[in-house]
């Protein structure tokens, strides 16, 4: 079971391959709210817990190579 205390703002969000996906800028309810730096459209996207396979390093880890988990980003 995930620990969401273990998510911090400004954490490195990796794929399972462990190439960038996001950072961290806060936990919004069930999902990670990404900062927009890291949009090309300048805005925040969400990324669900469900999809998230493990804390560790500093970082989180996806359940996805990177391309997938950015495929499921959604933004508002």
């Amino acid at each position: 079971m995930l620990d969401r205390s273990r998510i911090k703002e400004h954490m490195e969000v990796v794929g399972s391959c462990g190439n960038h996906v996001g950072t961290v800028d806060h936990l919004d309810g069930d999902r990670i709210k990404l900062t927009r730096s890291d949009n090309p459209d300048d805005q925040h996207t969400f990324l669900p817990l469900s999809e998230i396979a493990i804390v560790e390093a500093g970082r989180v880890v996806t359940k996805h190579n990177h391309m997938d988990s950015i495929s499921l980003l959604r933004s508002e």
